[in-house]
């Protein structure tokens, strides 16, 4: 007796209907190939350190206008209670940084020191705590010290997710008009106060502010 039934492999070779599943192989294949060229991309910014490789869509465009709440009794260096964080409560005319930051972030308590030392210079910071619990915020800067002069809490994360943040820290520079000027990932490190383009981009918005 002859056996007429096709081998699975000469349906899936030689029937018209295999063409979907090829298809569908391929499908696959391609955007994965292109997050993959995508997460290498990413990946090697972050770990050269060059914020300038990570893409933004905010550089020269003014900042997302968030309102946010204040943490929980949170107060200032001077004793008063910490304002909240608005974009349209900074100063008007004059450049501010605005960082991104938790109590919980290691890498946080590394650049504390610089957010001291430039409030030390008399630039106006303002800080997003994220995804925080209060108590714990509050803890944070009464140990290593309160660089803020105006702190919002983003407990959601939504206005991280406005202003197109990766993760903590980060830290973003207006200039006078309250636009964008330059976007810092990862901790502010003591040489970025002194060279690069955070240090080079604060000198030419406080030059321009005459600050």
């Amino acid at each position: 007796m002859s056996d007429t039934t096709k081998p699975v492999t000469e349906v899936a070779d030689g029937e018209s209907g295999s063409a979907t599943p090829r298809r569908g192989r391929s499908g696959v294949w391609v955007p994965l190939a292109i997050f993959t060229v995508v997460a290498a991309l990413f990946g090697a910014a972050l770990v050269t350190g060059d914020p300038s490789r990570l893409p933004s869509m905010l550089i020269g465009q003014p900042a997302p206008k968030v309102a946010l709440s204040a943490v929980e009794g949170m107060t200032r260096a001077d004793g008063k209670a910490m304002p909240t964080f608005k974009v349209a409560g900074l100063p008007e005319g004059q450049p501010a940084i605005v960082n991104f930051w938790a109590s919980w972030c290691g890498p946080c308590r590394v650049e504390h020191p610089q957010l001291m030392a430039l409030a030390a210079l008399g630039i106006y910071v303002a800080g997003v705590n994220y995804k925080d619990a209060a108590a714990n915020a509050r803890r944070f800067v009464d140990t290593l010290g309160n660089p803020y002069q105006s702190v919002g809490a983003d407990p959601g994360g939504n206005a991280a997710i406005e202003w197109g943040v990766y993760g903590m820290p980060e830290t973003f520079i207006l200039d006078r008009q309250g636009r964008i000027a330059h976007r810092h990932v990862g901790p502010v490190e003591p040489q970025d106060l002194t060279s690069g383009p955070f240090a080079e981009t604060l000198r030419r918005v406080r030059a321009s502010s005459g600050g």
